[in-house]
């Protein structure tokens, strides 16, 4: 489609070896060549022509409007997605404060039921040492009692045993001492002494 607007004067003219190494350095070293255009429009405009195209389609298209609505859609899903992360922290935010009141709590009763266990083991502990005292009272008043029967029974025996030496040593020496003939004069004088009275 490139139409090449080639100048006829260059073509009908056919310069000499000598003339073109003149033109050439007349020129500055270098040769001119012009731009190539299309219904009278270079490169350059081309290029502006087209983007203008472009974005006059894109705006016939509506398609600034659908980037529109979908960046919109985008933006609902992340507050979308923002309000649930805040629901979730909210939730994980109760969670944690009703474990940390759970656990509060469960110290709590640990430290009641700590305190619940030292009152019934002191109590069970003085109850057990005030057993004690009374179960050693109870057996020292028990010895105490079978000491003291004990020191009866051999205070008896002792008192039937000396009763019994002192009757035999007494019919000992009454035997000794004592005749048939002399107990007949005692006989008589008790019986004198009784019709006296």
């Amino acid at each position: 489609m490139a139409d090449h607007n080639v100048p006829v004067a260059a073509e009908a003219h056919q310069p000499a070896a000598g003339e073109t190494h003149a033109s050439t350095e007349a020129h500055g070293g270098a040769a001119h060549h012009e731009e190539p255009t299309a219904f009278g429009l270079t490169p350059p405009m081309w290029i502006a022509l087209a983007m203008v195209a472009v974005f006059a389609l894109l705006l016939w298209k509506r398609v600034p409007a659908l980037i529109g609505k979908a960046l919109d859609r985008k933006i609902a899903g992340i507050r979308e997605q923002l309000d649930e992360a805040a629901k979730l922290r909210t939730e994980a935010e109760a969670l944690r404060s009703e474990y940390e009141a759970r656990a509060a709590q469960a110290g709590a009763e640990a430290a009641t039921m700590l305190e619940r266990a030292r009152a019934e083991a002191d109590s069970i502990v003085s109850r057990a040492e005030a057993d004690a005292a009374a179960l050693v009272e109870r057996r020292t008043r028990m010895a105490e009692d079978k000491i003291a029967a004990a020191e009866r029974a051999a205070l008896e025996e002792v008192r039937t045993k000396a009763a019994r030496a002192a009757s035999a040593a007494a019919e000992s020496l009454i035997r000794d001492r004592l005749d048939a003939s002399a107990d007949k004069a005692n006989v008589d004088a008790t019986i004198a002494e009784l019709g006296r009275r």
